[in-house]
């Protein structure tokens, strides 16, 4: 009597029947079929030993089930993403979920470099100055209302220029007489020393160091012969034609103070009243 060739589930015979091996025993196909083929996540029905088989993060599909769940295309052979464990093809996937590029108004697939700015998202070509209309990529730029520029266009067409230099000033700088200038440009007209943060004057609109402008302007002391300029709060002695500090404006004989006193001009001298009378 011939040995005996069952299914190991069934037990019934498998002479002349197909059958499937497996951890060797062997299977019908439908008992196969029950016992290992895989539920499609989809359908809910058998994925049987003779359909192509797909699975995805745990999930078994039929190959024909395997479809984005916007557009109904097949993603046997197509690249996919997963969004709430619903299946999406990239168009839909970007359709939906991807960022629109403000300037071209075409999506910005993901993976594809892109810049973010205020809200807005914008392919990396199309991020470009208004003005040279080169893309700013990674460089710094300037936002002015709606536009963007690169910081040499920007300074080229807002910036304020010096007022000697004529060239832009990006940052800091003087403010005289309403024009802008660069520190190292706002000099004394005379000895060109740099005048921002120090005391100055001017005379016919040009500015002059104290120094300078006490050398080449202002009247000398009768007495000591330094300049007399006024500045930082120094007080002066004015008669006639002739004008001392008030320290030096004393008594040209005995060197008393004459200052708020009395005096008598004898010649080029200035007595007190004393000496006055002693003459």
């Amino acid at each position: 009597m011939a040995d005996s060739f069952d299914c190991d589930n069934c037990k019934e015979s498998l002479y002349g029947r197909k059958y499937i091996q497996s951890d060797d025993s062997p299977y019908c196909i439908p008992c196969y079929d029950s016992l290992f083929s895989n539920t499609c996540d989809e359908c809910k029905e058998l994925i049987g030993h003779d359909a192509r088989e797909l699975f995805y993060e745990d999930r078994h599909y039929h190959e024909h089930c395997f479809r984005c769940f916007r557009c109904d295309r097949s993603l046997a052979d197509e690249p996919f993403t997963s969004q709430d464990e619903a299946l999406l093809c990239n168009d839909c996937y970007c359709n939906e979920f991807s960022s629109k590029c403000v300037a071209c108004d075409k999506i910005v697939m993901p993976g594809t470099r892109k810049l973010e700015y205020g809200g807005s998202t914008w392919h990396e070509g199309c991020f470009i100055c208004h003005s040279c209309e080169q893309p700013i990529g990674s460089k710094s730029f300037i936002p002015d209302k709606d536009e963007h520029y690169c910081v040499s266009c920007y300074e080229d067409k807002f910036a304020p220029r010096c007022t000697r230099c004529k060239k832009t000033l990006a940052k800091g700088g003087v403010t005289y007489r309403d024009e802008p200038w660069h520190k190292e440009c706002f000099v004394c007209t005379s000895c060109k020393t740099q005048l921002a943060g120090q005391h100055f004057t001017t005379r016919d609109e040009s500015p002059y160091c104290l120094k300078c402008f006490g050398s080449l302007y202002a009247k000398k002391c009768e007495a000591c012969s330094k300049p007399i300029t006024g500045f930082g709060g120094g007080k002066y002695i004015s008669f006639e034609d002739r004008q001392w500090h008030q320290p030096c404006f004393t008594c040209s004989q005995c060197s008393a103070s004459l200052v708020g006193a009395g005096f008598f001009p004898d010649g080029d001298r200035i007595l007190c009243r004393d000496c006055n009378s002693n003459l």
